[in-house]
């Protein structure tokens, strides 16, 4: 069975879960502006000075908003209670994160050094691969504990597959943060703008 560790053991029993839930939801909701923002910026630059296609930068948005409805998923259903549409909604997340991260680091060379450093691309590259090469033994290991608990004997016969899912877990997750950290100078260029029309017929 697929779990969610320690991330989701902090989330499992009230008061606690009702925290995790609402900071999960709002990370999630960030992550989705987030990947959103920077759609329309590549897509902007992509105009300017073509480097890519499109349907490449629309493929990892969907990618990355599918991630972030993983993500809610994860907060809404806890561990304990439904752990199968837990377990799923992690997958989600992890798996369509890792996913996004390698093709906007594929979308950075294509763009460098018109609007991205080759420096910035080396850097979100190798975070990819880091999230990448911990997400498969993650899964692995996940799947091989054969039973959803809280709290773990060193001497229990999972208990090493639950060790090594949790730190490749929180390896991910932190690349997650970091890279979109990567994402502050592309930021720090634009300006994004909401224009509201009123018709006069209304």
């Amino acid at each position: 069975m697929l779990t969610n560790e320690e991330q989701s053991d902090t989330g499992t029993t009230p008061p606690e879960s009702g925290i995790f839930g609402f900071m999960i939801n709002f990370s999630a909701f960030l992550g989705a502006a987030t990947m959103y923002t920077r759609y329309k910026i590549v897509e902007k630059q992509n105009e300017t000075c073509y480097f890519s296609t499109p349907v490449f930068n629309l493929v990892s948005l969907v990618l990355g908003l599918v991630g972030c409805i993983g993500m809610g998923i994860v907060a809404n259903f806890q561990e304990l209670a439904v752990p199968v549409v837990h377990d799923g909604g992690a997958l989600l997340a992890f798996v369509c994160g890792v996913v996004y991260t390698l093709l906007q680091s594929i979308i950075s060379y294509k763009s460098c050094p018109q609007w991205n450093s080759l420096t910035t691309c080396h850097v979100r590259m190798a975070i990819s691969a880091v999230s990448c090469a911990a997400v498969v033994p993650m899964i692995a290991c996940a799947s091989l504990i054969s039973i959803t608990k809280l709290e773990w004997n060193p001497k229990e016969k999972d208990y090493i597959y639950h060790v090594v899912s949790a730190i490749c877990e929180w390896t991910v997750a932190f690349g997650f943060i970091f890279y979109f950290l990567t994402f502050i100078q592309d930021f720090q260029s634009v300006t994004l703008r909401i224009s509201t029309e009123i018709n006069d017929d209304f």
